[in-house]
Parts: structure tokens; sequence; C-alpha cells
């Protein structure tokens, strides 16, 4: 258990990618807290099974858009555990569709959640981090490489964090926190499902021919997260099945 007696808190974190990060935390011996917007259902499920390991867990509703809902919930942890060592920026929204279709609204949404939520999530965890102090957010193979039309705005907001990662890590380096992006590839989730319409297409980009599952980019997470990663700072980890090769 590389994570014992530590506290995360994931964003995003009751379903698909997000769940698969707090289970894996759990597994490692983390105490986790996790937001999540409308699945509260999906949300105490992953409490359960948090519960059932024995360690403790703790859901927020929380949307990353709101400025003082992100920020509350960093908040709301550190009150319930009394510390924090990992912050894990999952929660993110994917528009899609021609950039002449995009609206004024869709864009500052999807800025707002990618993005300044990230941003206002790294800065309140920053006064309870120590030596030691984890930040991984979870960007997207899309930030580097764009293979089709009608996901500009998507690939904009995420290569944002690319810029954030690095000048966050050189910021907190002396504090001996790191700070490092999970590049996700095509992944099976309830929002990307394996057996989707275009699920053959997406497999044609990659180096394997098959998904990445939940656990693939956890396992990632988990290692940055642990000691591991103690070396590993303002960088992207690709864990794509070979989408960047």
């Amino acid at each position: 258990m590389t994570l014992k007696n530590k506290v995360a808190l994931v964003t995003g974190g009751s379903r698909g990618i997000g769940a698969a990060i707090v289970k894996k935390l759990v597994q490692e011996g983390a105490h986790v807290a996790s937001t999540y917007v409308n699945s509260e259902d999906k949300a105490q499920e992953v409490l359960s099974e948090i519960t059932d390991l024995g360690q403790r867990g703790f859901a927020i509703r929380a949307d990353s858009g709101d400025p003082k809902e992100i920020m509350e919930a960093v908040e709301q942890t550190v009150a319930e555990f009394n510390q924090l060592d990992i912050l894990v920026n999952n929660a993110g929204i994917f528009p899609a569709g021609p950039l002449d279709d995009v609206t004024l609204q869709e864009l500052d949404r999807t800025l707002a959640v990618n993005v300044r939520g990230v941003f206002l999530a790294s800065q309140a965890a920053l006064k309870y981090l120590g030596a030691g102090g984890r930040i991984i957010s979870i960007g997207s193979c899309f930030a580097h490489h764009v293979p089709k039309p009608g996901i500009s705005l998507y690939a904009m907001s995420k290569s944002a964090l690319i810029g954030f990662t690095k000048g966050l890590a050189r910021d907190v380096g002396s504090r001996q926190i790191t700070v490092n992006i999970v590049d996700p590839g095509s992944t099976n989730t309830d929002m990307n499902p394996v057996d989707s319409p275009n699920a053959e297409e997406k497999i044609k980009l990659l180096a394997l021919d098959h998904f990445g599952e939940g656990k693939d980019i956890a396992g990632m997470v988990s290692f940055l997260a642990g000691e591991g990663g103690r070396f590993i700072t303002g960088t992207c980890i690709a864990v794509d099945g070979g989408f960047g090769a």
C-alpha cells in the first residue's frame, strides 16, 4: 500500500476514468474525497467500494466550472481528513463539432471546467500540500495531435494544461511538490464505450489494436502519486495505446 495514510481529492470521481482513479488510490491505501455534479448514485457506489476496502471516503457535489464550488471542495476535503497530499484534476467536458457552431456559452463553459477549474483547485490545494505533495491533471492525447476535425475547442482547453503544469512545476519545485499531466488515449468508459459505432475508426489511430481501460490511466496516476513519482515533474505522460507514436 504505497499511499497508506495519504489523502487525495479526485475531481469528477464518480464515473469512468475518475472512478477508476479513486479505486486505485484507495487500493494503495489512500483516503479519498471525490467530486461529482449529477451522478450522485454513481458517487455513492464508489463511496461504498471505498468503505468496503476499509478506507475513508467522501463524496462532494461540486461543479468544477463553478469557482466557489471547486475551491470549497478542497476546503471540505481538508476539513474531513485534516490533510491533503494528492490532487487529481480529472473533471472535464468534451465539446465536439465544427468551429462555426461553437457558441460563446460553450466556449466559456469548456474553459471554465477544463482550465479554470484545474487552476483554482490547484491554487486552493497548494495551501495544504506539503513536501511530497502531488498535483496530477488528466489531459488528453488531443492536446498534442488532432487527427480529425471538430475538436478544436477541446484540444485548446487540454493544451492549456501543458503550459500551466510546466509553469506550476517550476513554482513549487522548491517545496518538493510535483506537478504532472497524464494524457489518455481512447479509453473504454460509459461515455466512450469500446462498442460505440466509431470505435473501429479510433482503434486504427492506435499502435495497439484495442481501447485502454480506466485502470490503465489509474495505474499511471497511482505511480506518479507514490514514491515512484518523486523525481518526475513538469511533464506529460501519454497512456494512449500508441496514439502519438
